[in-house]
């Protein structure tokens, strides 16, 4: 009888092993995550999200599997932000300054002057922005901010030195809080996103723009402009965001992979190769035979951040009417700026 008790112990216990790896098995059912951009797949931002999308497939034992779908096949490039909130992607590159006024917080980042040194900037601002991401991007699932190497002035019609020099011009700005820029100092801006900007200035619509270095060459900007000053302006801030949806339809296990890699290390990871890639442009557009790349003047350089300085008050302003804490959000970003010694 004691034999027939142990195996019947064993049975149960075998069973019992079996149905739970059979509900281990059924929780981590495949998943193939739809990743979308809106630049070219010779981008650097391309090989970046398969080292970071590789990384969760083999973390999740190849339960999560993906699809990169670039050049903005999914959707424009200014609607990616709500391509995530509706899951027509499971995960989606987005340039906040797209759409000026609808994330006030995140617009810091953009304001001149600010961010000088990318790659300790994209630890800094995600660092920063974590605390305010889960209210001001509540529709989707937050994973990481980054920021671009800082853009400069890049023209097509004349040397642009002091801020009057933009008066009258025709500008395709690279966010929301340069468009306001340009806006106070008297030109008109031209929106269009980066896979677009070269047709604009090849047909006069615009005159000049604010782009990174390498950008200019990858997109071929640099055969529409002629004048390009070697003085940083600013940065630009990114988000790579996940459809809220696909997320909790995850097991716990695999939920734990992708927060693993939606931290402030993955950030940095993923974007500072993109980085030196925009660092590396600028000796290369000094050796085109047709652009004069031109620095200017300590003096010079005073009277744009003078100018710049009524964008930090609408910025305060604007974080004010959302119901933030200007002050306080600023002292947190200045603090984290120089934990990460990223500031200009």
């Amino acid at each position: 009888m004691d034999g027939v008790r142990r195996l019947k112990s064993c049975g149960l216990a075998a069973l019992g092993l079996a149905l739970s790896l059979g509900a281990v098995s059924a929780q981590d059912k495949p998943i193939e995550l739809k990743l979308s951009h809106w630049v070219p797949p010779s981008h650097p931002l391309q090989a970046a999200i398969q080292d970071w999308a590789d990384d969760i497939q083999k973390a999740s034992n190849g339960s999560i599997t993906y699809k990169i779908y670039p050049s903005q096949q999914l959707g424009k490039a200014f609607d990616h932000y709500d391509m995530a909130r509706d899951g027509i992607a499971d995960f989606v590159y987005v340039n906040p300054g797209y759409q000026p006024g609808r994330f006030p917080i995140v617009s810091a980042g953009e304001l001149p002057f600010l961010v000088g040194h990318a790659k300790g900037g994209n630890r800094a601002i995600d660092a920063w922005y974590r605390k305010y991401a889960a209210s001001e991007m509540k529709d989707v699932h937050y994973c990481f901010s980054f920021v671009l190497d800082p853009v400069a002035w890049h023209s097509s019609t004349k040397k642009i030195v002091v801020p009057d020099d933009i008066k009258g011009m025709k500008i395709r700005p690279a966010q929301g809080t340069i468009a306001a820029w340009v806006t106070q100092l008297g030109g008109t801006n031209v929106q269009s996103s980066a896979p677009e900007a070269r047709d604009i200035l090849a047909k006069g619509v615009a005159d000049a723009i604010t782009f990174p270095w390498g950008s200019m060459l990858l997109f071929g900007i640099d055969k529409v402009t002629k004048y390009d000053m070697d003085e940083p302006l600013g940065s630009v801030t990114f988000q790579w965001l996940m459809n809220p949806a696909a997320y909790a339809a995850m097991s716990a296990s695999q939920k734990k992979v992708i927060d693993d890699h939606c931290t402030t290390e993955w950030a940095a990871r993923f974007a500072d190769p993109w980085v030196d890639f925009e660092h590396g442009g600028l000796e290369k557009i000094k050796a085109e035979p047709d652009h004069e790349v031109y620095t200017i003047s300590d003096a010079q350089l005073a009277e744009w951040k003078k100018s710049a300085e009524p964008l930090r008050q609408k910025w305060a302003a604007d974080v004010k009417k959302a119901g933030g804490d200007p002050d306080a959000i600023w002292k947190e970003l200045q603090a984290s700026l120089t934990q990460y010694n990223a500031g200009f």
